[in-house]
């Protein structure tokens, strides 16, 4: 059978790194407290120059060298961000040029946090069905220009960074390794519960993140379980089976109950929300990147990916390496 076989993986993190003992010097707020609540204990946040093409090109060089590939290789880029360079183009586009394959197909994604597994599953698809052979999916984010940094309920919750894999179409045996499978999933009528309050057909800024953090915990741990437990099925496997689960790192509470609710040890779940906070469509292919390069990831690991973002939307993946 035809799968996607992960070739490679990179990750990118601004130059800037942000303790949140230096964030309290300009937020009402303390580490103790971003800690207590969120698990967080740094962030990097994009400077001049800095921006989500750049890392978006970063990562994804970084999983061609890793890949032994280079960009002329590579005949699908597609890109996950809420935070694009500009309104359209797509970043995309911009990557591929910096990469220096033109002609290939590019474009982006928006489903916020959700925005890599979207990717993924959209990529997946395209090469399942030969549409292309070797695919770029990238997450990336620069969030810190979204933010009310005034609001301390938000603004100490968020990093910029980026994230990415290639893939390649190959025809594997059915215990072989790829993309599994792929579950996605919207819910459009809590919109008010996480969204950015602009956009050039309403207000024509681009405005800043609004949310409502107890009532997207609920609906999180909810629905992150539920969409385990379908792809696992879909897929044929226990979640006993699982060598480890790369979340969207959005909250280590959130973290520890999704895993509670499947009864998945901690020491399965690949944490870097202390170190990188929540990188909306970055995190869970940055946090992939850390486990792949310590050494945790390895070859016949079954690794599942699992986010939930704004809209909402949510989705999981179950891969083998």
């Amino acid at each position: 059978m035809i799968r996607s076989v992960i070739r490679g993986s990179g990750s990118a993190l601004p130059d800037r790194l942000v303790t949140n003992e230096e964030l309290a010097e300009q937020v009402d707020t303390t580490n103790e407290w971003i800690v207590e609540r969120t698990g967080i204990r740094q962030r990097y946040i994009a400077g001049e120059g800095e921006t989500t093409s750049s890392l978006a090109t970063a990562a994804a060089e970084r999983a061609l060298e890793a890949a032994g590939m280079s960009g002329n290789d590579i005949d699908l880029i597609v890109l996950a961000t809420a935070t694009p360079d500009q309104t359209f183009p797509a970043t995309a586009t911009r990557v591929q040029q910096a990469l220096g394959c033109n002609g290939c197909i590019a474009f982006d994604v928006a489903a916020v946090c959700s925005g890599f597994l979207y990717a993924l599953g959209t990529a997946d698809s395209m090469l399942r069905t030969g549409m292309a052979k070797r695919a770029l999916v990238i997450g990336a984010e620069t969030f810190s220009r979204i933010l009310d940094w005034e609001d301390r309920t938000t603004c100490v919750l968020f990093g910029d960074g980026a994230g990415a894999l290639v893939l390649e179409a190959e025809d594997v045996a059915e215990d072989g390794p790829g993309v599994l499978d792929t579950k996605l999933h919207a819910d459009g009528e809590h919109n008010q519960l996480l969204y950015v309050d602009g956009g050039p057909s309403t207000t024509g800024t681009v405005g800043k993140l609004r949310m409502k953090g107890r009532e997207v915990f609920r609906h999180a741990v909810v629905n992150l379980a539920n969409v385990l437990k379908e792809t696992l099925a879909a897929a044929g496997v226990e979640a006993a089976d699982i060598d480890w689960v790369v979340p969207h790192q959005a909250n280590a509470r959130i973290l520890d109950a999704t895993a509670r609710k499947l009864g998945l040890p901690a020491e399965k779940i690949i944490v870097t929300v202390d170190q990188h906070a929540n990188t909306s469509a970055a995190s869970v292919p940055l946090a992939f990147d850390v486990g792949i390069r310590d050494g945790r990831i390895k070859k016949g690991d079954l690794v599942m990916f699992e986010a939930m973002g704004g809209g909402f939307t949510w989705g999981a993946s179950l891969v083998r390496m």
